[in-house]
């Protein structure tokens, strides 16, 4: 009876380690701006997601979405906005369906929807500056020629490979390569291959222009943090892409938290 015990008192120790440290899922999907509104650095072509090919696409990838069954859908809208969102969410679900070209709701709302979610959190942190003329100045004044060329073939390379990219690939094989290790790797190291060598010795603007991004980036990740709760086994994060390749940084560092790749629930 006392090695029965011991191994029931074991057995709960052990049950009740285990549920403490297990992970939470994340479902963290980088996307290009499907509106394709012209205020990211780089301007690359707007693809039609509103095609009747693109529309079955959209249903194929929320409904396995739907099988990953997230808790919660975080989306890039300014936090201090919730409100609004809550109010955009209620809209008729046909209209905004059939008529706005919008990932948050081609991608998120259609999931949210079919999962029957009250809500989707808005987790975007716009309080933060992103001098990107200044940077380009700043090599000018430094007289950092080469790094300004170095910038000028990256950008134009990143514009072609995307603009090349767009009009070949299906919508599904589009997000799955904003979503590989190459996309990724090229996502982050413009800021500390580039961005983050410009200015004189003085002159910290691409230090500055760096950490402005990280912190908007990492701001919005302590509110995905907060907003996820105890119950919540599972979320998905819609960001931009940029946004998704730093945010990647701290969910591997963080204990809570693992992320679920976008092509293993796409397979």
């Amino acid at each position: 009876m006392k090695k029965i015990s011991l191994l029931l008192v074991f057995l709960v120790v052990f049950s009740s380690s285990f549920a403490q440290t297990k992970k939470k899922q994340i479902l963290l999907i980088g996307s290009f701006h499907f509106a394709n509104p012209g205020l990211d650095v780089a301007k690359v072509n707007t693809f039609n997601v509103m095609t009747d090919k693109s529309k079955k696409e959209l249903v194929s990838i929320t409904d396995k979405i739907v099988e990953f069954g997230p808790n919660k859908i975080f989306v890039e809208w300014n936090y201090k906005k919730q409100d609004k969102l809550d109010k955009f969410y209620a809209k008729n679900t046909d209209s905004l369906l059939n008529n706005k070209a919008d990932e948050i709701v081609q991608l998120a709302l259609r999931s949210a929807k079919k999962l029957g979610h009250k809500k989707l959190f808005a987790i975007d942190y716009n309080q933060t500056s992103f001098p990107y003329d200044s940077l380009l100045k700043g090599m000018k004044e430094a007289n950092q020629l080469d790094l300004l060329k170095s910038n000028e073939i990256e950008m134009v390379n990143y514009e072609k490979s995307q603009n090349e990219k767009i009009s070949k690939y299906t919508l599904t094989k589009l997000l799955l390569d904003l979503n590989s290790k190459e996309s990724i790797k090229i996502d982050r190291e413009w800021y500390l291959g580039i961005a983050n060598r410009v200015g004189a010795v003085d002159n910290f603007v691409g230090a500055y222009l760096v950490s402005e991004w990280y912190r908007r980036n990492l701001y919005m990740y302590s509110l995905i943090q907060k907003l996820t709760e105890a119950k919540d086994d599972k979320i998905m994060v819609l960001l931009g892409a940029s946004h998704a390749a730093i945010i990647r940084e701290f969910v591997k560092n963080d204990p809570n938290f693992e992320i679920v790749e976008l092509a293993a629930i796409l397979k």
